[in-house]
């Protein structure tokens, strides 16, 4: 099935592309690789695992950062559905010292691309712990995504000559 009905099955909307918050882009295309810049859960969303926020809702801002990242594949590509594969996620967890559930929290983002792009959203991944995130975020997420098929088309704007 398309990802871009599969989206719209589940009834979820892809917000707006947020701007880098430092010096770097969202995204960096070399061949039919995409590198996407980590990204985290909605703004203001802070704590660390294991003390100021559960497994479980950690889970959540995983699953949202994957939202978040999707909303960049298609920003960058056109469509969801020029995503061949996910190739590789790197999860990095905000938690406290001794914490063993990266890989549970990190699942939120997981389950999405699976839920989302089926066997194309497997992939294989890394999930650490972390002393810190920028802004104390709970998760940062970023991800290699194969790309393929070709761009949509764009409708012409037409242009008024200059004179």
């Amino acid at each position: 099935m398309s990802a871009e009905k599969k989206l719209k099955e589940l009834g979820i909307t892809l917000a707006p592309v947020t701007p880098p918050v430092a010096n770097y882009v969202n995204a960096v295309r070399t061949g039919n690789l995409l590198y996407l810049a980590g990204k985290g859960p909605a703004s203001g969303v802070a704590g660390i695992v294991g003390r100021d926020i559960t497994v479980e809702q950690a889970y959540g801002h995983a699953r949202t950062t994957g939202l978040n990242l999707m909303a960049v594949m298609r920003d960058e590509l056109g469509s969801l559905d020029r995503v061949k594969r996910i190739v590789k996620v790197l999860g990095m967890v905000n938690a406290v010292p001794g914490f063993t559930d990266q890989p549970k929290v990190i699942n939120g983002c997981s389950d999405l691309f699976v839920e989302v792009f089926g066997e194309r959203g497997r992939h294989a991944r890394s999930a650490v712990g972390m002393g810190s995130l920028p802004n104390n975020i709970p998760v940062e997420i970023e991800v290699i995504v194969e790309v393929g098929g070709s761009a949509p088309v764009k409708k012409a704007v037409k242009r008024k000559k200059k004179r």
